[in-house]
């Protein structure tokens, strides 16, 4: 016979005490990351819609929004961005005499992907904008997986753009020429894709591992956030978070990626415009080579690089600004003959123009290496 004993393990009532405790504390922490997750992803895609228009164009609906006035200026988003990533970055501007117009690529918030989503299909929708706005020139500007588009328009619509800027472009570059940062590793890119294919994997990934998001995602060493300004140190932070609502933007950097695979030539000795390329040698993304190259190709065109900064030129945005500005300028006075866009009157003045582009009206032969 079985004498009673004493009860041990989980059936003592301090055990299931501490199981119901244990149990009550992981279905609060679940519900509170539930709760942040959304408030966060609630505020991305708000702060994504704000200042967002519709332009309904031949070439499909486009999404866009605009700030200042002035010289117009096409800012074309890279991967991962939007309109809201190019008024981000070219806001600054809008205060120095110059229109800027940001929008949104195929397959980015509120531009969707049309069958053709090939970079001069996007430069036909560039010139659907441009007259749906009722702009006939422009400057362009492209960022990264942007820069396709834009070289196309400037390629293939040379009456429509006043200059080029292209910034840390993804672009063609010859076998021949080394290469400037290895090919990222295939299991590390379908680790990223995945990841920014999920808005919460993303968000998940922004609370634990921001420093792996901007090495990899963002191109760009950790270190170099350390010894940035508390400026540049928002502006990168600012550039993570809101590729949030990252899966409005999917499409777009699913194709990007294929785009990144397939570059071919392009027909850069017939450039004319002014022309400027920025990128960095330790940009993981290697766009120093490619950007290199293809300002050895455009007669005049002035090649900024940076030993480092990474895919976010992180330490000198000032100077990009900088370098922008006094691209633009001469666009905004007569030089030889009228402007097509005159000066906004009251727009403050424009940063003193660096000694090399004295030149501006007649080119912009000059390549520099900042450290």
């Amino acid at each position: 016979m079985k004498l009673p004993g004493r009860r041990r393990g989980w059936a003592t009532p301090g055990a299931w005490g501490l199981f119901i405790a244990l149990a009550t504390l992981a279905t609060l922490a679940v519900l509170w990351v539930g709760w942040r997750f959304n408030a966060d992803l609630q505020q991305a895609r708000a702060a994504a819609a704000r200042g967002s228009l519709l332009a309904q164009t031949p070439c499909g609906q486009i999404e866009y929004q605009q700030a200042g006035a002035g010289l117009p200026l096409l800012v074309v988003h890279g991967s991962g961005g939007g309109h809201d990533q190019g008024m981000a970055f070219a806001a600054g501007l809008a205060g120095h005499g110059v229109r800027v117009i940001a929008m949104s690529r195929f397959g980015y918030l509120r531009t969707p992907m049309p069958a053709d989503a090939s970079a001069l299909a996007q430069a036909r929708a560039h010139v659907c904008l441009l007259d749906a706005l009722d702009i006939a020139q422009v400057a362009v500007m492209g960022g990264s997986a942007g820069a396709l588009s834009a070289l196309q328009l400037a390629i293939h619509h040379p009456e429509r753009v006043r200059a080029l800027i292209l910034l840390v472009p993804l672009a063609y570059k010859p076998p021949t020429q080394a290469d400037s940062a290895p090919p990222l590793p295939a299991w590390v890119e379908a680790a990223m894709l995945r990841v920014i294919g999920s808005d919460f994997l993303f968000w998940a990934a922004l609370q634990v591992a921001r420093d792996t998001l901007l090495r990899v995602v963002l191109a760009t060493p950790p270190e170099l956030l350390a010894g940035a300004s508390v400026q540049e140190q928002a502006r990168i932070a600012g550039m993570l978070d809101h590729i949030l609502p990252v899966s409005a933007r999917a499409a777009g950097l699913v194709a990007d990626t294929a785009a990144g695979k397939q570059l071919g030539p392009s027909a850069l000795a017939g450039i004319r415009m002014p022309t400027l390329l920025v990128s960095a040698r330790d940009d993981g993304y290697g766009t120093y080579a490619s950007a290199r190259y293809s300002a050895s190709q455009i007669a005049g065109a002035r090649f900024l690089g940076f030993d480092h900064g990474g895919h976010t030129w992180l330490g000198h945005d000032a100077e990009v600004q900088a370098a922008i500005l006094a691209l633009l300028a001469p666009l905004r006075r007569p030089c030889g003959h009228a402007p097509v866009v005159p000066a906004a009157p009251a727009a403050p003045a424009i940063p003193a123009v660096p000694p090399d582009f004295a030149a501006a009206c007649s080119g912009f032969a000059t390549e520099q290496t900042r450290r």
